[in-house]
């Protein structure tokens, strides 16, 4: 008896209560920040949420925008988002920026890199939970995502997971056909992405 009473107690100081938003860090930022920019000289860190930024009409917008309605532990409005602003010496350079998106068989987590006008450098899942994890992550489909933007991603229906033909979306390869709810689950994460970094930075420096 007396052991369950300690565990019980240690679970109801453990921080965080059950249920609560779960957000995206890099695991370690100095080493990631020098991989994925080592023209950098540094970084700033800022912690943002749909709600400290415009609440409810901000996440019906951030909706309509990708063509779905968020859900779950990791689409609530108070999830803390952490963006990365890359710098060398004094200029702004890029972000690096996560959200998590759940796939079949647990989270993933589609970090970008984006240069500072808000075109991919790299695609990097740094968790993704699935049995073609390693046809994923392969170097050649991550490549495939460089140069892309938003535009690129406006009109993908992230419900059906198509692109409009003829569109330089609709040319990215999935590297894993029998992963195939994976491969959606991932472009939809990487346009929950672009469109909350927009929201965030982008259209306020238009």
């Amino acid at each position: 008896m007396r052991k369950l009473a300690a565990v019980i107690a240690i679970l109801l100081i453990l921080p965080g209560p059950a249920g609560a938003a779960v957000g995206c860090d890099l695991n370690d930022p100095d080493r990631d920040v020098a991989r994925l920019f080592p023209e950098s000289t540094g970084y700033k860190t800022d912690y943002i949420s749909i709600k400290s930024r415009g609440g409810e009409p901000l996440l019906r917008r951030v909706e309509q925008r990708l063509g779905d309605k968020f859900q779950g532990l990791y689409e609530t409005s108070d999830v803390p988002y952490t963006v990365y602003s890359i710098i060398k010496g004094k200029e702004l350079i890029g972000y690096i920026h996560g959200v998590n998106q759940k796939g079949v068989y647990g989270g993933i987590q589609v970090f970008l890199a984006l240069e500072s006008d808000g075109r991919i450098r790299l695609l990097y899942f740094q968790k993704l939970t699935s049995r073609h994890a390693k046809d994923l992550r392969a170097a050649e489909f991550e490549q495939q995502f460089k140069g892309l933007d938003l535009k690129d991603f406006s009109s993908y229906d992230v419900v059906a997971g198509r692109a409009p033909e003829g569109s330089r979306l609709a040319t990215i390869k999935n590297p894993a056909p029998a992963a195939e709810k994976d491969f959606r689950a991932a472009l939809r994460g990487v346009k929950k992405n672009l469109i909350l970094m927009d929201e965030f930075f982008f259209r306020k420096a238009k």
